[in-house]
């Protein structure tokens, strides 16, 4: 069973590296919302785990102005601050590679400049068991139609498949937004 051994390595890697991220921030008092396929995962875990798709990295939305104390908070964790390519990360001071990585998005502000938005600010966070903040499904939502990429629209469609993109979060949608909603709905 080498694949199910290699996966599950894997797995307790990705939670590992997450936990040390969120047990750091939460120590300092520096507030963040997981973000991306993670935050997707741990909806849909929530709801349905048999369906939940787990994710190869973790994202996390902060604000700009706390990244220096962000660096400073998370040194002690085991990570080092990067900034290659364009994308602001925290690598795995062990094992530095971009899929230990934390990868850092800021708030009021466009990952890419041709998405539709930026990043929302915090709204309530959904919190897991072991006290981790998770972007609200209405911003991650949000968040996922802006990107629009193939694996966010897989996202929406989890997300959806299990109920939790309500009439209310596709209400609270632009125009543009609720018609890539509709995009996905229509491709299943």
């Amino acid at each position: 069973m080498l694949t199910l051994t290699a996966y599950d390595s894997f797995v307790e890697q990705l939670f590992e590296v997450m936990k040390r991220f969120v047990d750091a921030l939460s120590k300092a008092s520096i507030e963040y919302r997981l973000i991306g396929g993670m935050a997707a995962f741990l909806h849909v875990n929530e709801r349905n785990p048999m369906v939940a798709r787990l994710t190869n990295d973790v994202d996390a939305a902060v604000r700009r102005e706390d990244l220096q104390a962000i660096i400073n908070a998370v040194k002690p964790f085991g990570f080092t601050y990067r900034h290659v390519a364009g994308v602001d990360m925290l690598v795995d001071s062990a094992k530095p590679t971009a899929r230990s990585a934390i990868h850092l998005v800021f708030i009021g502000e466009k990952v890419r400049q041709e998405y539709l938005e930026p990043v929302p600010g915090f709204s309530p966070p959904a919190t897991t068991a072991e006290g981790a903040l998770v972007a609200s499904v209405a911003d991650l939502v949000r968040m996922k139609l802006t990107s629009f990429r193939l694996k966010d629209k897989v996202h929406i469609q989890d997300l959806d498949g299990v109920g939790l993109i309500t009439p209310e979060i596709e209400a609270g949608l632009p125009e543009l937004l609720r018609q890539r909603l509709a995009e996905v709905r229509a491709s299943d």
